[in-house]
Formats: C-alpha cells, sequence, structure tokens
C-alpha cells in the first residue's frame, strides 16, 4: 500500500512541473517569415534596344550573260579581286555573235532590196512587212549578243565567287559574283512600339564578337513603310562606313539604338521570379504585414535592377529574401 502511494506522489509531481496544458510548439509570432524589402523606385532610364543579325554587302550582282549557250573567252579576274564599276570582267567568244552579224546583215540587204521594188509596185505591202519583221528580230537578237561580248561590273567592290574557267560553256550559273563591302548594311526588325522613334540620319552603334572592343558608326538609312503583321515589326536598314574594310559580309553583328529616355519603375533584379513552367514572372510586394503575390512585367534590365513595365507601382516595398518561403497572403516580419 505505502508503494502505491509513493507512486501517485511521483506522478502529481510530474504534472506539477510540466506547467499543465501549456502549448510545446512555435508562437505565432514565430511562424512569420522574416524577410527583407527594398522600395520600386521610379527613374529615368535610357531606352537602349539592342538587335542581332549579320553583316550584308551594301550591293551585289552576279556577272550572268544574257543568253545561254556561248563560250566563255577570258575571265580577267579572280576570287579576291578588287574592282570599279565599268572595269571590263569578262569576255565572251564572238563566234556567235559574228555568225548573227552575218545572219543581220543578209535580211537588211534583203530588205534594202525590196524596198525600191515596193515602191515601183513590184511587191506588196505585205511582203515588205515580213522583211521588216525578219530584220527587227536579227537585230534584237544581235544586240543581245553584243552587250555579252564583254561583261563590265556595274559596281564597285571585290568578287567573292568564280564559277567558270575561259573555254567553257555558259549554263545558267552566274559566271561571277561581285559584292560592294564599303559601305556595308545591316538589316534589323524593331518592335512597332518604337516606330515613331526611327528616323533617316538616326545614328546606330555596332558590336561585333570577333572586335570586341571596337565600337562602329552605323546609320538609320532606310526605313520600311509596312509592318509585318505576324511580328509587330518593322524592318530599317543600317549604313556602315567601312573603309578600312575591318567588317565582312557574313560577321555577326549587335546593332544598339537609343530610343530616348523614359521613367521606369526600377526593383532589384532578385526580387523578380519566373513561374515554373511558364513565361510568367512575379514578386512579393509587402502590405500590412503580409506578402501579396504580384504578377509584373518585365521590361530593360539596368545593372542590378529591372525595370517593372506593370504590376508594381513607386515606392511599394518589395521582398528580396526569403523568396522561396514567401506565398500570397503569408504573414511576413520585415528585417530592418
Amino acid at each position: 500500500m505505502r508503494r502505491v502511494l509513493v507512486m501517485w506522489a511521483v506522478a502529481a509531481a510530474v504534472v506539477s512541473c510540466g506547467g499543465g496544458n501549456k502549448p510545446s510548439g512555435p508562437t505565432v509570432e514565430d511562424r512569420k517569415v522574416l524577410t527583407k524589402t527594398v522600395a520600386a523606385v521610379a527613374r529615368t532610364i535610357a531606352q537602349n534596344e539592342e538587335y542581332t543579325s549579320e553583316i550584308e554587302p551594301y550591293r551585289e550582282n552576279d556577272i550572268t550573260p544574257a543568253v545561254s549557250g556561248v563560250h566563255i573567252d577570258r575571265i580577267l579576274v579572280d576570287v579576291g579581286s578588287r574592282v570599279k564599276k565599268g572595269d571590263l570582267l569578262v569576255t565572251l567568244d564572238p563566234t556567235q555573235y559574228n555568225q548573227q552579224a552575218v545572219q543581220y546583215q543578209t535580211v537588211l540587204d534583203d530588205y534594202n532590196r525590196l524596198a525600191p521594188v515596193y515602191e515601183a509596185g513590184g511587191i506588196s505591202a505585205q511582203q515588205l512587212q515580213q522583211a521588216k519583221a525578219s530584220v527587227d528580230v536579227q537585230k534584237e537578237v544581235l544586240d543581245n549578243l553584243r552587250k555579252n561580248i564583254e561583261m563590265r561590273s556595274p559596281i564597285t567592290g571585290v568578287v567573292t565567287a568564280r564559277n567558270y574557267e575561259p573555254g567553257n560553256l555558259f549554263a545558267n550559273t552566274p559566271i561571277l559574283h561581285v559584292m560592294q563591302i564599303n559601305p556595308l548594311k545591316i538589316i534589323a526588325n524593331i518592335q512597332e512600339q518604337f516606330y515613331p522613334d526611327v528616323k533617316l540620319g538616326m545614328p546606330v552603334e555596332i558590336r561585333t564578337d570577333i572586335f570586341p572592343d571596337k565600337v562602329f558608326a552605323g546609320k538609320v538609312s532606310l526605313i520600311y513603310p509596312a509592318l509585318d503583321a505576324s511580328t509587330r515589326t518593322f524592318t530599317v536598314e543600317i549604313t556602315v562606313p567601312n573603309d578600312s574594310e575591318t567588317l565582312r559580309p557574313g560577321m555577326f553583328a549587335r546593332s544598339t539604338f537609343n530610343m530616348g529616355d523614359k521613367t521606369g519603375i526600377m526593383v532589384p533584379d532578385v526580387a523578380v521570379q519566373k513561374q515554373v513552367g511558364s513565361s510568367e514572372r512575379y514578386l512579393y510586394v509587402i502590405r500590412d504585414g503580409r506578402a501579396e503575390r504580384r504578377s509584373v512585367k518585365v521590361g530593360r534590365q539596368v545593372g542590378s535592377e529591372v525595370d517593372i513595365l506593370s504590376g508594381v507601382a513607386a515606392g511599394e516595398e518589395v521582398a528580396v529574401t526569403a523568396l522561396s518561403r514567401l506565398d500570397d497572403g503569408v504573414e511576413v516580419e520585415v528585417k530592418e
């Protein structure tokens, strides 16, 4: 009996020391997420828009005869040859031209002989007209052949392709290809929102990966009058002087346009998160001790900050730490 009384006494002492029904879990305050915030700031930023594309020759031409089936007599240049506008590049075998000249002279003599006969009433007007038609046809063929006996460069540039050798019979492939590489041009497709900002003569900065420390000066030389309805972009042609011929067609280039200044709502880039499996960007605005998830539209990155086009107003406090623990409506404690 004495042993039972002792056990009851020990049990009572344990209950007394345990504090009754005091909760052993974390308090409400302990469950708040500790985070740090930064205020969104309205700031003037430069709209420097960058577009990537390949550098193209300013002009290029195929050196091609007007008719096929003619033999090539001489090719006076090779790949890499520099040519000026009007330089003789190719001569063709004159045999076909000479033969055509004989045929033309024959029909012309026939016509000249028939003209006085017609005047004397010896032949009909229809016969004379047929003779005249033969003269016109032969002359057109002769003129086309004459143009192809000597082939000259229509532009100043460099030969970039040669597809035949002397003595070859011309088929369909151009004999030579000539490119004008000073100046050069770049084609950029720009978003429609900037159409009012782009002007003829507008300066453009050109950068290349192969010359990372050099900035080349270009300018807008052509603005296409219509927009592409599928992409909502318009095409701009940039002319780039290339006196030193440092740049070459086919190089990859980045063209930077200064579209003017704008007021942007800037927040630290670490505050903006991407929704997994979608293109949505979001952040957390802290209001009245709670996190509020906001979907945002993101603009330009400027240093460690990003321009928020919509979703946040200047002065609102944005969470920048403990983002993985935040959710819409979660209570927070802001760390000073």
